[in-house]
């Protein structure tokens, strides 16, 4: 740092469970230098005697963050377990600072901590925070021999986890049991996921080792329809994987989902990356429900506006891309075109003759592509099998 720099007035340090014997030098003299320290209980514990005026950090940890701001123009430190950026607190405190206002001193993550133990490369091992996210974060890793390391609450999320994990099918996963590592209280146990312990001590991050005969999550686009619960309004897989192929999702996006149905379109989306949000629309009151428990079990968050388009689409954040799965209607796509931003991508949907009529009229108005795909599923006819054609689909896809 240049010494006509600004000094930031806040320094984030990372702690790991041995305290100050494992602190860096810069990271000790930021403390001693501190006239605020913040942190968690657990973690004042752990320093040695200072002249600073120690604050315990609130629960929720939320209702820390107007009080941290209180102290603005002071020398403060807050407390972080290991690297403050890898599933950590610094995320959060972004949200209310400026580059210019703070350094970061890590520590050893606990996710390290825990690769050196277990001899897990990290990067072929996906690392998950689920002390502050559902378990359903974890369903499409569920396969045989899939490893992944995961924060947690407390030890009783672990009893949660494994009770979870056994009723997904993947009951025989080995559970590595990872507490207080690098410190004094480590302990390192591992179990089935159906025999977890009760004495498990904060704070705890467990390595899965996958295994069961549950079904698996497929990696590509048209998952099984029973992945979704649904009253039959449903995109089927075959035409979910032409759609999602259509829509193209790429970083970063926003996607309105109109018509959601069961929501399949808008949770395959959300699940080709983390970076990716939606906002599904459905005018029934009950689909709407469905839709929210269909996301929630896959840990997704997903937006659910229960409302008939086009109405339903005012003061909505903007889409980067639009997929109408039904009640589509002249009124909205004239709405459509006439309010989002240039560059968005439509794909449209139409079973019905006058859908088709439609789509075939805005095609020749706005280009594109026009698609029209008929499926056939073999079906027992008599004694023998035949061919049983579903209604064709004709797709539109542009961008405006």
């Amino acid at each position: 740092m240049s010494d006509l720099a600004p000094q930031p007035w806040l320094t984030i340090v990372g702690l790991g469970e041995d305290g100050a014997e494992g602190l860096p030098p810069a990271s000790l003299k930021a403390l001693q230098a501190a006239e605020i320290v913040m942190g968690a209980k657990r973690h004042l514990g752990l320093l040695p005697d200072l002249t600073a005026n120690l604050v315990e950090w609130p629960v929720p940890f939320s209702d820390g963050l107007p009080l941290l701001q209180t102290f603005r123009g002071q020398a403060t430190v807050v407390l972080a377990s290991g690297d403050p950026f890898w599933h950590g607190a610094g995320g959060s405190l972004l949200s209310i600072l400026n580059k210019e206002e703070y350094r970061t001193l890590p520590a050893v993550s606990s996710v390290s901590l825990a690769a050196a133990n277990l001899g897990w490369a990290l990067e072929k091992t996906p690392c998950l925070g689920l002390h502050a996210a559902p378990f359903g974060r974890l369903r499409p890793l569920l396969a045989s021999g899939q490893k992944v390391l995961c924060t947690l609450r407390d030890g009783a999320a672990v009893s949660d986890l494994g009770q979870w994990l056994d009723g997904a099918g993947f009951g025989a996963t080995e559970v590595h049991i990872l507490e207080a590592l690098g410190g004094p209280r480590e302990r390192v146990r591992a179990v089935l996921a159906t025999e977890v312990p009760v004495d498990i001590q904060h704070p705890v991050l467990v390595g899965l080792d996958i295994k069961g005969d549950g079904p698996v999550l497929p990696l590509a686009s048209g998952r099984p329809n029973s992945f979704f619960a649904n009253d039959g309004q449903i995109t089927k897989r075959p035409t979910r994987a032409l759609t999602l192929s259509a829509l193209a999702p790429q970083y970063g996006e926003h996607l309105w989902d109109i018509g959601g149905g069961s929501g399949s379109i808008s949770i395959e989306w959300l699940l080709c990356g983390p970076s990716l949000s939606a906002t599904v629309f459905e005018v029934d009151p009950t689909r709407a429900e469905r839709i929210k428990v269909n996301a929630a079990e896959f840990g997704l968050d997903l937006t659910v506006v229960t409302g008939a388009a086009p109405a339903a689409l005012a003061d909505q954040l903007k889409p980067d891309a639009i997929f109408i799965g039904g009640g589509i209607s002249d009124e909205m796509l004239h709405w459509i075109c006439a309010n989002v931003t240039s560059g968005t991508r439509l794909v449209a949907n139409g079973v019905t003759l006058e859908a088709e009529m439609l789509l075939a009229a805005w095609h020749s108005r706005k280009g594109g592509d026009l698609l029209r795909f008929e499926l056939s599923e073999s079906k027992p006819l008599g004694r023998k099998r035949g061919w049983k054609a579903s209604f064709p689909i004709v797709q539109w896809s542009v961008t405006l």
